[in-house]
C-alpha cells in the first residue's frame, strides 16, 4: 500500500481555521496529521486520493487564507520507519511515560501509556497536551467521574483512568479520533472508559467530577454552557488548545456567566492550558 503525503503551507492562519481544514482533509480520506513549523504534512491511502477534490476543497476556503500544497508519494516500506523515526518517548514530569508500539516498556515509571502515533491525533508531544496531562498528574481523580472533550487518541482519558477514576466518557467528533481512542485504551488495559463520535449534542444529562476540553478557542466558547450544564459544584475543568491574549479572558468570561470561576493557568510557548472551578 502506498502512500501521498501533501504538505501544507501558509503565510497565516488562525488555529480554529486549521482545524477545519484537517477536519474537511479528513472527510476526503486522510489519516494522519503532523504539525510543522510553517503548517502541517497530511498523509492519504494513494488509492484513495483524488486531487481535485482538494483544489475544490481549498478554493472553500481562498477568502479566509492562502495555502500552498506540495505531494509527494510515500511508500509503504517506508511507512512505520517515518513513524518510528519521527515519534520518540515523552516523559511527563518524570513519572508519567508515554511511548509508542514499537518502544520498549519502561516500568520504573508509576505511569505508563501506550499510544499508537498512526491512528489520530494527540500523542502527548504537543504543549496543549503535556499541560493537561500536568494538570491530571497533580489532581485528585481517584472515584471521579470524568468528561474529556476532543479527545484525540485518548491519551488523557487513559492517564486519568490510571489515576483511579470511576468512570470516563471520552468524546470527538472524528470517527479516526473516536476508533483511535477505542484502540488505546484497549492497549492500556483501560475497561471504565466509553467512547462517543460527535460533539456537545452528544453530553448525555449526567453529571460530571471533571472535564477536559483541549480544543480551540472557538469551540470552546461554543461549548461552555453545556459543560456548565453537567460540571458539579465544585467540579473542576481544564481547558487547553488557545492562547494567552485574548484567549484566555474571552474563556474566562463566558465561563463567568455559569458561575465558572478562573483558578489558575499555565503557559508553554504561545500556548496555555487553565484550570476552572464550577462554584
Amino acid at each position: 500500500m502506498q502512500y501521498i503525503k501533501a504538505i501544507f503551507t501558509f503565510k497565516s492562519i488562525e488555529d480554529y481555521q486549521q482545524d477545519l481544514l484537517i477536519s474537511d482533509l479528513a472527510d476526503l480520506g486522510f489519516d494522519t496529521f503532523e504539525d510543522s513549523e510553517s503548517g502541517f504534512t497530511a498523509f492519504v491511502i494513494k488509492d484513495n486520493f483524488n486531487e481535485q477534490e482538494l483544489k475544490d476543497l481549498l478554493g472553500n476556503y481562498s477568502e479566509e487564507f492562502v495555502t500552498d500544497y506540495t505531494l509527494e508519494d510515500v511508500a509503504d516500506e517506508n511507512w512505520n520507519a517515518e513513524w518510528e523515526k519521527n515519534f520518540s518517548p515523552l516523559i511527563i514530569d518524570d513519572v508519567c511515560y508515554v511511548r509508542a508500539t514499537f518502544h520498549e516498556p519502561q516500568p520504573s515509571y508509576p505511569y505508563e501509556i501506550v499510544i499508537d502515533p498512526k491512528m489520530a491525533f494527540g500523542t502527548g508531544h504537543h504543549q496543549t497536551t503535556t499541560m493537561v496531562m500536568q494538570y491530571i498528574l497533580a489532581a485528585d481523580l481517584k472515584d471521579k467521574n470524568i468528561l474529556d472533550m476532543g479527545c484525540g487518541t485518548g491519551i488523557l482519558a487513559i492517564l486519568a483512568a490510571k489515576l483511579g477514576t470511576k468512570s470516563l466518557l471520552a468524546i470527538d467528533y472524528d470517527d479516526i479520533c473516536y476508533e483511535s481512542t477505542v484502540e488505546n485504551a484497549a492497549l492500556n488495559q483501560v475497561d471504565n472508559l466509553k467512547a462517543l463520535c460527535g460533539s456537545k449534542e452528544v453530553i448525555p444529562d449526567d453529571e460530571y467530577d471533571v472535564i477536559f476540553a483541549n480544543i480551540n478557542r472557538n469551540i470552546l466558547l461554543d461549548q461552555i454552557h453545556r459543560y456548565a450544564e453537567v460540571l458539579k459544584g465544585g467540579g473542576k475543568i481544564f481547558f487547553s488548545g488557545f492562547y494567552l491574549d485574548p484567549d484566555l479572558s474571552m474563556i474566562t468570561a463566558e465561563c463567568a456567566k455559569y458561575g465558572i470561576k478562573y483558578v489558575d493557568h499555565k503557559q508553554n510557548g504561545d500556548w496555555v492550558a487553565a484550570q476552572f472551578e464550577k462554584k
